[in-house]
Formats: structure tokens, sequence, C-alpha cells
């Protein structure tokens, strides 16, 4: 979380998630894992409609990350600049940092942060943490090592993207309308 003392782009999502367009809003969240050591991941995801494109695992939760997730978002979705696209996130320090920011700024993105005490503020990026804490985390934990989650995450989102069916998308893999999820891990 946030010290509160650094300036923070505004919420320029406002609780609205729904886009007309691919690669119009990704959102991004990360959060502790116990994996052998402490774990964190950390998920971006293009909302339109769905589909994991990048994450990373790390045994800790500095900036670099995060940065490393938006890059591999950013090659999976081939754009080197996209204007109108927004990265909505949580008031987190790791999304804050001098290269993060301008990376998004080299990258034609808009940060954007949810507001201050509203839980619903980012209730789509934590129904998908809660979905892969759900299916993966709880389930076969607990973990021996961060390699095992990481293999686990590539297969959860192997299979989130090429072969889970999603309602809202038509009971289509979100692999099948060409956009994706980001995921990190750390």
């Amino acid at each position: 979380m946030s010290d509160g003392s650094t300036p923070r782009p505004k919420d320029l999502v406002n609780r609205q998630f729904a886009v007309e367009r691919p690669n119009a809003l990704w959102l991004t969240d990360f959060a502790m894992y116990r994996a052998g050591r402490a774990s964190s991941m950390s998920r971006s995801f293009n909302v339109f409609p769905g589909g994991i494109v990048g994450w990373r695992v790390s045994s800790s939760a500095n900036s670099g990350f995060v940065l490393d997730a938006l890059e591999q978002a950013l090659y999976e979705r081939q754009l080197a600049h996209q204007d109108g696209l927004i990265r909505h996130s949580d008031r987190s320090v790791q999304y804050v940092p001098t290269r993060y920011s301008d990376r998004l700024v080299d990258a034609g993105i808009e940060p954007s942060v949810g507001s201050v005490s509203d839980s619903h503020a980012d209730a789509l990026v934590e129904t998908i943490n809660g979905l892969y804490q759900a299916e993966v985390i709880h389930r076969p934990g607990p973990w021996r090592n961060l390699q095992a989650v990481e293999m686990a995450m590539v297969e959860w989102a192997d299979e989130f993207n090429n072969r889970r069916l999603l309602g809202p998308i038509g009971d289509i893999p979100p692999a099948e309308t060409g956009s994706r999820l980001v995921f990190e891990t750390h």
C-alpha cells in the first residue's frame, strides 16, 4: 500500500469496467502468497474481453517485477505505443516508481488508480485474483518453491486463455478474440 505522501494518478475507471474495444483497459494487482519463501503475485489483464497477457514471479515485492510484467504484456499484445489504453491499479507503491511511470508514458498508456477506501474500485481484478487463488494457490499447496508457483501460473494462464469458455464474450476462450490478460507473479 501507499504511504499517502506520493502523488497518485486519478481514478479514470471509476468502477466502469466495461470497454468497447481490445486494449482499452488493463487491470493490474499483486498479492503475497506463501511458496517456500514468501512470494507475491502481480497481475494485469486486458478487460476486453479478457485473457492473461503478462505475469512475473519473484521473491521480493520490489517495483521491478511489475515493470517486467508490463513489458511482457506489451510484447504479447505487440504494443509499441497504444494511445487510449488505461492501466488501472490499486494505490500500491510498486506502480508509482519513475521507471514504471515513464514506461507507461513511453507506451502511450494512461495510468489510473482506484480511489481511497473503496473496496469496489478494483473489484474486477480482485475477482480474477480470487479465482487464481482458489484454482491454483490453495488447491495443490503448500508450494515447494517459487519455480513450482511459476509453472502452475504458466499452466493456469494457458488454460484460461485457450480453453476456458467465458460467458461475457460468447462462451469462447479469450484467445479466440485476440485479447489477453496480464499476470505478474512475485
